[in-house]
């Protein structure tokens, strides 16, 4: 596998990295940008080569990452279009909202592709993210997508790719629900009088050591919190205190709201 990534930013950076520790070797992994100071920080990460023409990327790989933003997606994909029916590498956009019909359109041809929706977590390599396949993509190319999404966290794949809103509505917005959650935690913990140094290093761990514990137990979320939830105690007074207050359906309302945007943005992306 010779792969290219178009985008040196902070999510090309941590898939480089992630590929390295996994054992892919720096010189068979191209990265083009215009900006020296974003490639001269790949170097920093991993000896690749580097350059700024994309279609000379192309060339030399059989995997494209397009790691760019959304908003100028369009016209970095018209302008690699020849080079990629050229070539024909399988292509894995990891911009938010643009769909494979759109990207396949601007490219031209019958290209495989491969859209993800990867999480910020993945730039400490604790990443989710999920995957769906155009119907051009070989099963080949299928694994290609998971060792390289694997390099940085949790890969899954799904069939249909209206889900990837409903992706982008769990994890991919999701890290951002947990933080508020630990703000606010670590808001009621000064507020009780414990500094904010403790109150934040309490808060954290505790957010580390109830994920590990999901990650590694054998019965579901529900049962774990049945668990720790004793009768008449502490923890079944804050329980019942959130349950009150519609935590569920807030949340069901919070993310139902995040998959309709990202429906909107879609459909937003493909007119620009």
């Amino acid at each position: 596998m010779r792969i290219g990534f178009i985008g040196g930013g902070n999510m090309a950076s941590s898939i480089i990295g992630g590929l390295v520790a996994s054992g892919i070797a720096a010189e068979k992994i191209w990265a083009s940008d215009p900006n020296t100071e974003s490639l001269a920080k790949l170097k920093d990460v991993a000896a690749v080569n580097t350059g700024s023409d994309n279609n000379a990327l192309i060339a030399n790989v059989n995997v494209v990452i397009l790691a760019v933003k959304p908003q100028i997606m369009k016209l970095v994909a018209s302008d690699i279009a020849d080079a990629v029916k050229t070539h024909q590498p399988l292509v894995i956009s990891i911009a938010a909202g643009v769909t494979s019909d759109s990207l396949a359109n601007w490219l031209g041809g019958s290209p495989a592709i491969v859209r993800c929706m990867p999480n910020t977590p993945a730039l400490v390599r604790s990443g989710a993210t999920a995957l769906y396949a155009n119907t051009q993509v070989s099963d080949l190319q299928r694994q290609q997508a998971t060792t390289i999404l694997e390099a940085v966290g949790l890969a899954l794949w799904v069939e249909q790719e209206s889900q990837l809103d409903a992706v982008t509505a769990v994890s991919g917005s999701g890290p951002a629900y947990f933080f508020l959650v630990m703000e606010a935690m670590q808001a009621a913990g000064r507020d009780m009088g414990l500094s904010n140094d403790v109150a934040k290093q309490l808060t954290l761990q505790t957010a580390l050591g109830a994920a590990q514990m999901a990650m590694a137990s054998d019965v579901d979320v529900a049962e774990l919190r049945r668990r720790v939830t004793s009768p008449k105690g502490t923890t079944e007074r804050a329980i019942n205190t959130l349950e009150e207050g519609g935590l569920r359906q807030l949340f069901a309302q919070a993310l139902d709201g995040a998959r309709v945007r990202a429906e909107e943005l879609a459909i937003e992306l493909e007119g620009e």
